[in-house]
């Protein structure tokens, strides 16, 4: 069943505010990396950036910020099971299954099964892109959670500033 709404300036303003932060995002990464890691990371960082913008922009700003601290747990647990396993060991297909099992064990135990996903998706991307650059790989689980970092700050302030700046103009209460 195709459900047609109207579009109202909340939907426009939503729409425009989420491309913007997510620009933001990707353009900070990518510029903030050049210096520092290759042209593939520094798109790759942009991406993941911008993917954690995407994840954390919500329709409230309480949503927001319930949204960006699961995004936070998720990747700090990535980056806790990949950092130590890629110091000692390359990837493999029998690790990458192994962090993905650990992982979802850790969010379990952490009374987060909604994230299990999340950190999932997150081990993976490290684990292939470790794959990918095989020489410097410990530096992928460092590099996603600064991307992830800079992604929900900007995704979850994007969202604050936007929702204020939106309920000011048409004098409303902010959500």
């Amino acid at each position: 069943m195709i459900v047609r709404s109207r579009l109202s300036s909340w939907k426009l303003a939503y729409s425009l505010n989420m491309g913007i932060v997510c620009a933001i995002s990707f353009w900070t990464m990518t510029y903030a990396l050049a210096s520092f890691v290759g042209k593939d990371s520094d798109l790759l960082g942009g991406m993941w950036s911008a993917v954690a913008t995407l994840f954390v922009f919500r329709g409230s700003r309480d949503d927001s910020l319930s949204a960006g601290a699961s995004r936070l747990v998720a990747t700090g647990v990535s980056f806790a099971l990949c950092l130590p396993y890629l110091w000692v060991f390359p990837f493999t297909i029998l690790g990458l299954a192994a962090l993905i099992g650990i992982g979802t064990l850790a969010m379990m135990f952490l009374g987060r099964q909604d994230d299990i996903v999340t950190t999932g998706i997150t081990t993976v991307v490290v684990m292939v892109v470790a794959a990918i650059s095989p020489t410097a790989a410990w530096q992928q689980p460092v590099l996603r959670l600064a991307d992830t970092v800079v992604g929900v700050v900007i995704g979850v302030g994007g969202k604050w500033v936007a929702s204020y700046l939106y309920f000011r103009t048409v004098g409303k209460r902010s959500p």
